[in-house]
């Protein structure tokens, strides 16, 4: 996937072993165990299709008796299948050490994740289609094999006809030669519907004809013609190596440790996150995304996907290239998955670690004695980067040298384009090019992170800041101070962001307490909140209520996942987290999960065209009393050798 880039280079990835932990993912051999295995069973056999396939997570309590010397939990995978002919799915769990299936269960109103499989076979579909070609006529584009068509989830909009089926919803472009960017030429107001189930183009809409921009908006190197001369190069060397070792799938770096994970719903996964051997995090994910577009015009009021829930973003990953997606020393992972058809696809170099210099850590000169104490930071970056259609966005994890570790997404690829008059893109858009809009929309995720601060026996607290009233007790007006909350139940934790409060949520252990006697704890910081503007009531709104709140919070159970539902394709809502917690469960002194929603709000700009430079988005957990000080007040003094002064060029006549 993604192979064309300008680099020739390839990266070294970790060679591929059989499962040698209980929370590696599966293995390209139990990938195929797990279909044979399906395959063999009468009631699915041969016809049988396969949205996911995927390790189930051991149990907690098991995995630490693992951990303590004891037998390894059992090794189990997920599996959702699916039949062109039949609704529904079956969900599955199969135990691979038995090899047997040991849960089933068929879901007739689920539908599948959209795959990456079926992407071309739809445009092929569109583009065969009589009403579709008739309609393209109308707007002089005759040559069918230049139309490009993108699948949309169609969402659950209450259109008679579409009751009960597996739909696809599409948008298309027209591509004027081989590599010319054909999001300058939208097709506007035509949609064709398809069935996934049945092969057929169920409905052609066509929603009057505006004219196709023919002019060229290009990104390709074989465009460029006068290209920027490039940058001097800039390296990163390391001389002596990467301070990480990667052990398979364990990781470890400076006092950090962590395992790494990979699935094709979620991609990126990281699992039991340690500081010095202390537990921070038992999971962290990327468990949802929601993209809704602004504009009710024609058939865009049905852009409202959910990227992770409609498409899954392990399919979509890119296989990253060194010295171009990635600099400097790098260690890559694979990612293996299993194919919609029973086979397993593997994308090389899916996963990337590397070592970045994160400025300065810490300073300070005394002026008494002239003396000055400096340390610089450095970050260890795991990331992944997935194109869903038009946009790709770059998942990173960071863990820094002072106890923190952060989530970034950076945005970038081509926005979804619109055909307008030239000059009059409407009040829901914006002109990129001539006759060319962008609409405004949001992109709105969810991550999910199972807390473990010094154990399992954790809480949530809500911190705001507040400012004494002027009065005796506050006589100078200058008197603010922190309270602290704790939150006891899911309907308490339904929390948003409070600006005027400085609002941040913290997770205390129940366990350990700090040198000064308060509980060891984490904060989450919560930097890129997004008011989510879908009607809460409207079709759309309701399958993504995740995203009227800021922060969920639910006791730990391994079936509730993700945050608007497990079947996602159109959906109603009902399993979301919304539903989870109205059970109002306690949720202090135990297992904890964080579900927090982030993201950005995106009035699109014509410098968003013709590709999208990078926006960013994400949060960070930083340690609050977690440790006794500074935990880099330690670092040893060094000073970079490789620094120097910058040359300046020789003038003119010297």
């Amino acid at each position: 996937m993604n192979d064309l880039s300008v680099c020739g280079c390839a990266g070294k990835s970790a060679p591929v072993a059989t499962a040698a932990h209980p929370l590696d993912p599966l293995t390209p051999a139990e990938l195929r165990r797990v279909v044979a295995l399906l395959r063999a069973a009468p009631e699915h056999g041969e016809a049988a299709l396969f949205e996911t396939i995927e390790l189930k997570d051991p149990d907690r309590e098991a995995l630490r008796g693992f951990e303590a010397g004891g037998p390894p939990p059992p090794r189990q995978a997920r599996a959702t299948l699916f039949r062109a002919s039949q609704p529904g799915v079956w969900r599955l769990v199969v135990d691979l050490d038995a090899g047997a299936v040991v849960a089933s269960r068929h879901l007739p109103a689920a539908r599948p994740m959209i795959q990456i499989e079926q992407f071309l076979q739809i445009e092929t579909l569109v583009r065969e289609d009589p009403r579709f070609i008739a309609a393209c006529a109308k707007r002089g584009i005759t040559e069918m094999e230049k139309v490009c068509v993108d699948p949309w989830s169609a969402g659950n909009f209450g259109i008679p006809g579409e009751e009960g089926r597996l739909l696809c919803h599409t948008f298309a472009w027209l591509r004027l030669r081989p590599h010319e960017n054909f999001y300058a030429h939208p097709i506007e107001g035509l949609n064709a519907v398809v069935d996934l189930m049945t092969g057929t183009v169920i409905r052609v809409d066509d929603h009057g004809v505006i004219p196709v921009p023919m002019a060229e908006v290009n990104y390709d190197r074989d465009f460029l013609q006068t290209p920027r001369q490039p940058y001097k190069p800039l390296d990163v060397v390391q001389p002596e190596g990467v301070s990480f070792r990667l052990d398979g799938r364990q990781l470890t770096w400076d006092r950090w440790s962590l395992r790494i994970g990979f699935n094709a719903r979620e991609a990126l996964t990281l699992h039991d996150i340690r500081y010095d051997g202390r537990p921070v995090l038992h999971r962290a994910s990327l468990v949802e995304m929601v993209v809704p577009y602004g504009s009710p015009e024609n058939g865009h009021y049905r852009k409202n996907v959910f990227d992770v829930g409609e498409y899954g973003l392990g399919k979509l990953t890119n296989s990253l290239k060194l010295g171009c997606d990635c600099l400097g020393h790098i260690q890559y992972l694979d990612g293996h998955l299993g194919t919609m058809q029973g086979g397993v696809m593997t994308i090389e170099n899916a996963i990337c670690i590397h070592e970045e210099d994160a400025g300065l850590l810490w300073k300070h000169w005394d002026f008494r004695s002239n003396r000055s104490e400096v340390r610089r930071a450095r970050k260890l970056v795991v990331s992944c980067i997935c194109t869903v259609g038009n946009y790709e966005y770059a998942l990173y994890w960071y863990l820094h040298t002072d106890g923190a570790i952060q989530f970034e997404v950076k945005a970038t690829g081509i926005i979804n384009t619109a055909a307008c008059l030239p000059g009059q893109p409407g009040k829901y858009a914006r002109e990129v090019a001539p006759g060319v809009a962008g609409q405004i929309h949001q992109h709105i995720f969810c991550a999910r992170l199972e807390m473990a601060v010094d154990g399992d026996r954790n809480s949530l607290v809500e911190c705001n800041t507040e400012a004494e009233p002027e009065g005796p007790s506050n006589p100078f007006g200058n008197a603010f101070f922190e309270t602290e909350t704790l939150l006891e139940t899911e309907l308490a934790a339904r929390r948003r962001v409070a600006p005027e409060s400085h609002r941040y949520w913290k997770v205390v252990s129940n366990e350990k307490k700090n040198a000064v006697g308060r509980p060891t704890a984490y904060k989450l910081e919560p930097l890129h909140a997004v008011a989510p503007m879908v009607s809460p009531g409207s079709p759309s709104g309701k399958r993504s209520r995740f995203t009227q709140n800021h922060l969920w919070a639910t006791p730990m159970q391994a079936e509730e996942r993700y945050p608007a539902g497990e079947y996602m394709n159109h959906s109603d809502g009902a399993d979301d987290i919304h539903a989870i917690t109205e059970q109002n469960r306690k949720i202090t002194d135990g297992p904890l999960v964080l579900w927090h929603c982030f993201g950005l709000h995106h009035p699109v700009r014509p410098e968003d065209f013709p590709v999208q430079p990078c926006i960013s988005t994400g949060f960070r957990l930083m340690p609050s009393g977690f440790f006794d000080r500074n935990p880099g007040i330690d670092l040893a003094p060094t000073v970079n050798a490789a620094s120097c002064h910058a040359c300046a060029p020789p003038r003119a006549g010297e």
